[in-house]
């Protein structure tokens, strides 16, 4: 079955009609780096004047929810509230605190990766070091490193998306990798990460990184396709039925199967971020085509104001 393209007026209210709720990627559909993506605004105010439920699922590790909530409204996207946000950041910390064995008010992470990481693990408890912390720019110096050896109440290493990545920092994660009994957690594992005007490497190239040198299984992550990104969304909106949500994005191996798995009552995959038309004939790929598809998420607006 082909993806059907949401590029008039009668096509745009089937799409509109079929759902009452919609999960948003943010990066490649929103915006792109620093730069708000046309008409995002005029759609996301049509939405909430059908009365329609907004949330937003990004994979995104680097800023808590908070940090969004900020960074929407810096884009002119008034009244975005830190419940409406699920980050993979968010995720690994509900599955951290809701489903290991690990204990908060004894047990330390490691994290490899940014401030968000550490901000949504603080908020359910935990105690992390690594991360932001100033002194991991420095160069590596194995005998004046002040991170090894070791801290034996780390029991966990949370690796994300890490923007400063330097040796300091992988040799640092790799020790406490070695060890098999430190258990090992990715917030996402997308290779790419959409920006403006060139891609960049993502979070799950240093995954591969980190799991290739220390010689570890790959590890669960909590950002899509993986429902336990889901889980979390449909724990915190108990009301929302499958049949009537939409996921909406921009990558076919992410966003559009993390709906299909979720078994959502379709997907809208936009063509302003990662993939291109031709992946909606080229089947190579080997993943499942969306319900519906545009060039742009501006594109509802356009068309429902013909």
């Amino acid at each position: 079955m082909s993806s059907i393209k949401l590029d008039d007026k009668q096509t745009v209210l089937e799409f509109l009609n079929s759902f009452d709720t919609f999960l948003f990627d943010c990066d490649g559909v929103l915006w792109s780096g620093t730069h708000l993506l046309p008409n995002v605004i005029e759609t996301l105010d049509l939405l909430k004047k059908l009365n329609k439920k907004v949330l937003f699922v990004t994979n995104n590790s680097t800023k808590s929810r908070q940090d969004y909530t900020k960074k929407f409204s810096n884009f002119g996207i008034d009244n975005v509230t830190k419940e409406q946000i699920f980050s993979s950041s968010f995720a690994t910390a509900i599955y951290l605190k809701n489903f290991t064995n690990l204990d908060p008010s004894k047990d330390k992470i490691w994290v490899f990766g940014e401030s968000g990481i550490e901000k949504e693990l603080q908020e359910v408890g935990f105690s992390t070091i690594g991360g932001s912390d100033a002194r991991l720019d420095e160069p590596w110096d194995q005998q004046k490193t002040p991170f090894l050896p070791v801290d034996p109440e780390v029991k966990c290493v949370v690796a994300g998306l890490d923007t400063k990545i330097n040796f300091h920092r992988l040799c640092v994660t790799f020790n406490y990798l070695r060890d098999k009994d430190v258990q090992y957690v990715a917030t996402n594992i997308d290779t790419t990460f959409p920006g403006k005007p060139y891609m960049q490497p993502g979070c799950g190239s240093m995954i591969n990184l980190l799991t290739t040198s220390s010689g570890r299984e790959e590890p669960p992550n909590c950002g899509k396709p993986s429902q336990l990104m889901l889980d979390a969304v449909f724990k915190a909106y108990p009301e929302l039925k499958r049949e009537k949500c939409c996921m909406v994005g921009d990558r076919l191996n992410t966003d559009i199967k993390f709906g299909i798995d979720g078994k959502l009552g379709g997907q809208l995959l936009v063509l302003s971020g990662v993939e291109n038309e031709s992946c909606l004939t080229d089947l190579s790929h080997g993943f499942k085509l969306p319900t519906f598809y545009a060039d742009k998420l501006g594109d509802v607006y356009e068309h429902y104001t013909k």
